[in-house]
């Protein structure tokens, strides 16, 4: 699997003001991030609204979490292959084609359609990442990703509140038109000021391979997010859960033959991206949770003991301090990196996460207490999400950052679907009946905690299992590594290899040695 070292590129492909580059692309993953979560405000609405059932109600959350989770991958993938900021751009024009058919309609099949397309668009968060690694000198590179990271946690915290306000006070199609437009500012500010990537990976798109993980994940997926309204043992479920099974290991059979997969499962299967993709997964799942509980907590009416009878507007609100620290703690998260290493830097997050889950946990009463255990939460996870890209560009070949860093975006995902469908499970299995209705009770909530917690503690354990401490020097590719020789990165950018399409590629015997180069580094 090549990793193609270009030559500098064309004027056409420069963009004018590059140095606003990582603002655009954090601003970007902000937008794409807010639309996982634009909906939930509105979802018990929907019914009246649109006519629709509850049930099809929820596949504006749903449908969102099924694409985000296949195209993230493949579109990352696509990136490496034939341009990141070409790929970027086309996915911020299907958010922009989703959000005008959600804000032209209210027919629930239309309006599904156009959240799938939203969902789709997930994919720029791991695509702007590896732009910044391409593009930044080695010094930057932490900062940056880590800013860009952390956009996933910043716009779930931001997107409630704002859904929440519009909801309350506009016509609801008027979120939609809103973020129809800023993804249009989008577009022509990642036209203005981001660069394309010089870097290109060799060889042919693995279709196959991409079919094959889509069909595992959608199968997978489809049984976690409906198993709650199916049945856990429902024909449907456990058919589903089988056919996962089945269609991952045949896709995982069929990557290993392939001479340029969609996934390299070789590399994939290292110590250190294996277990980062795991922790990815774990801290997705504790991170979710704080997100689904808060809202619904404070809005449950004052007769359940404990509930605080809150607003929508208020409930979306109280995760707006945990936003605000993901922002001021990813510069803090990438100096940690930096100086000791982001396997050190995820430890400290997942400790954080437990904690406030340990502080949720006890003080579930006051309004004040419970947006200090949500921040602490936020906090955590912002410096989790920092270290994860940083701990998988350490270990996968520079030609391959944008189907890796999607790898570990699509295992968050996969973490927040399993999250979702447990506190789903935790929350209407231990209710009771007050003023009327079924309500869940207090320990419902606390159990919802406590797993979570739980999650977290599997994750430090995850973290200090990795290989490792501090990071490569050259994390980065960009140009202000170009003189450095003596690493894989500069002596590959001191190979003259082919040219195909205005892209300089290594020969085959470059790589091996490269990679040879690579592992001894990584094993030192």
């Amino acid at each position: 699997m090549p990793a193609d070292i270009p030559a500098p590129p064309a004027a056409t492909d420069e963009a004018p003001h590059p140095r606003f580059a990582v603002g655009v692309l954090a601003f970007c993953g902000v937008v794409v991030a807010v639309m996982q979560t634009i909906v939930v405000p509105l979802l018990p609405h929907i019914p009246a609204l649109t006519g629709a059932t509850p049930a099809a109600a929820s596949w504006l959350v749903t449908v969102t979490l099924l694409t985000g989770a296949v195209f993230t991958p493949v579109l990352g993938r696509v990136g490496d292959m034939y341009g990141k900021r070409r790929v970027l751009i086309a996915s911020l024009m299907v958010l922009v084609a989703g959000s005008v058919l959600c804000a032209v309609s209210s027919h629930i099949g239309v309006l599904i359609t156009g959240r799938a397309l939203q969902g789709a668009a997930l994919a720029v968060v791991p695509l702007g990442i590896s732009i910044l690694r391409d593009e930044l000198p080695p010094e930057r590179v932490l900062s940056a990703v880590a800013l860009m990271s952390s956009t996933l946690g910043i716009g779930a915290a931001v997107g409630l509140p704002v859904a929440a306000l519009v909801v309350e006070n506009f016509d609801w199609h008027t979120m939609f038109w809103v973020s129809g437009a800023i993804g249009v500012i989008d577009i022509v500010l990642v036209l203005w000021c981001v660069p394309e990537s010089r870097l290109r990976t060799r060889g042919r798109f693995d279709a196959v391979g991409a079919l094959g993980l889509s069909g595992a994940l959608v199968c997978l997926l489809l049984a976690v997010t409906q198993g709650s309204d199916w049945g856990w043992t429902s024909g449907r479920t456990v058919g589903l859960l089988a056919a996962a099974v089945v269609v991952a290991l045949l896709w995982g059979a069929y990557e290993l033959r392939v001479p340029t997969p969609m996934v390299d499962l070789r590399i994939s299967a290292r110590p250190a991206v294996l277990l980062t993709n795991v922790a990815a997964l774990l801290i997705g799942f504790a991170f979710y949770a704080n997100s689904l509980v808060t809202a619904q907590m404070v809005q449950e009416p004052k007769a359940t003991g404990y509930g605080l009878g809150a607003s929508i507007v208020v409930s979306g609100l109280c995760l707006l301090p945990g936003g605000v620290m993901m922002v001021a703690l990813s510069p803090v998260s990438a100096r940690i990196s930096g100086r000791y290493g982001p396997k050190v830097s995820l430890a400290l997050a997942a400790g954080v996460i437990a904690a406030g889950y340990v502080v949720r946990y006890f003080t579930s009463h006051s309004l004040w207490l419970i947006i200090a255990g949500a921040t602490v939460v936020a906090s955590g996870t912002a410096i989790a999400y920092s270290a994860l890209p940083a701990l998988v560009m350490r270990g996968v070949p520079v030609g391959e950052t944008g189907a890796a860093n999607g790898l570990n975006t699509l295992m968050r995902s996969i973490g927040q679907a399993f999250c979702s469908a447990t506190v789903a499970a935790v929350l209407a299995g231990i209710t009771f009946v007050v003023g009327g209705r079924t309500a869940p009770t207090l320990h419902a909530y606390q159990v919802v905690f406590l797993i979570a917690a739980g999650a977290a503690l599997a994750a430090l354990l995850v973290a200090l299992c990795l290989p490792g401490g501090r990071a490569p020097e050259a994390v980065g590719t960009g140009t202000g590594a170009e003189a450095g020789t003596g690493t894989v990165e500069g002596r590959s950018r001191n190979v003259a290899g082919d040219r195909k399409d205005g892209v300089r590629t290594m020969p085959v015997r470059e790589i091996r040695e490269i990679r040879e180069i690579r592992e001894t580094q990584e094993g030192a």
